[in-house]
């Protein structure tokens, strides 16, 4: 069992609907061959520079590893008992890269904090 995120590079204006209609594509095999998007490339490079994906230790966060990535998105399989420090850093690298974070659990989306109304 695993707790699951994933983080979203939507268009500007994109509102929690859309992020769960692209997470339904997903699920459904359908993705866009596409140059993938800056954001998600930085949150990437980011997030595995500090928890690997590629030959993960024991003490990986990762229960899924390589991380699924695609041109919009990244999924996060996370063990259930990992340090509540890698979530920390997840919602903080989502927020810097501007990208929409989506719990599957509860189906709640989290916006960057740029795009929260003040």
């Amino acid at each position: 069992m695993s707790f699951d995120l994933s983080v979203w590079a939507l268009e500007d204006g994109a509102t929690p609907e859309d992020v769960r209609t692209a997470v339904d594509g997903c699920r459904q095999g359908r993705h866009v061959d596409r140059y993938p998007d800056p954001r998600v490339v930085s949150f990437y490079r980011a997030i595995t520079a500090s928890y690997p994906d590629r030959h993960p230790g024991p003490n990986s966060p990762w229960a899924v590893a390589p991380l699924h990535a695609a041109h919009d998105h990244v999924e996060l399989n996370l063990h259930p008992t990992c340090a509540d420090q890698v979530l920390l850093d997840i919602e903080r690298l989502a927020g810097e890269h501007g990208l929409m974070l989506f719990d599957p659990q509860d189906g709640s989306v989290y916006p960057p904090p740029a795009r929260l109304p003040g």
